[in-house]
């Protein structure tokens, strides 16, 4: 069963940064790929000092991981959509059974459980309008779900970093 991915978190996740793991952080969000001569020489630490603080970050759950950034339209799937999901009832059963099937979808690139009145919003890329509406009409027929309501996404547009605080 696929479950939400593991993260692994400090005792405290908010524990303060201080300034040079607050650059790393920026940094390292900006371009993963940099090597870590140059990040180092960017946040002023020696290569062997930079290398363990990344690591150290890393072991808090601060960094989870390195990521490429992908555009959906150039892998086929230029329509973008955020579905918001109310479920009938709300048996832990029931619950992982959602997620667990709208994680395996190869359409989904993220969920979100959120408050209001709906439960959760999908995030999904899809060939066309046709797709999504199969798609829609493959998740109004679960017996979990209660309502579906979907928003078209226009365009995207990302932050290249985010700043701790």
């Amino acid at each position: 069963m696929a479950r939400k991915p593991n993260i692994v978190r400090s005792s405290s996740p908010y524990s303060p940064l201080d300034r040079i793991d607050r650059e790393l952080v920026v940094e390292l969000q900006k371009n993963a790929r940099m090597s870590n001569k140059d990040l180092a020489a960017l946040v002023g630490l020696s290569p062997s000092s930079c290398l363990e603080r990344v690591r150290r970050l890393r072991e808090r759950g601060v960094l989870s991981g390195f990521h490429a950034a992908v555009d959906p339209a150039l892998l086929g799937r230029p329509t973008q959509a955020l579905i918001s999901v109310r479920l009938q009832v709300h048996h832990r059963h029931l619950i992982d059974d959602f997620y667990d099937h709208v994680l395996r979808l190869s359409e989904s690139i993220s969920v979100f459980h959120v408050t209001g009145s709906d439960d959760y919003v999908v995030h999904v890329a899809v060939a066309d309008t046709e797709r999504l509406r199969a798609l829609i009409l493959d998740l109004t027929a679960r017996d979990e779900v209660e309502h579906v309501e979907t928003r078209l996404i226009f365009e995207v547009v990302r932050k290249p970093a985010i700043e701790p605080l």
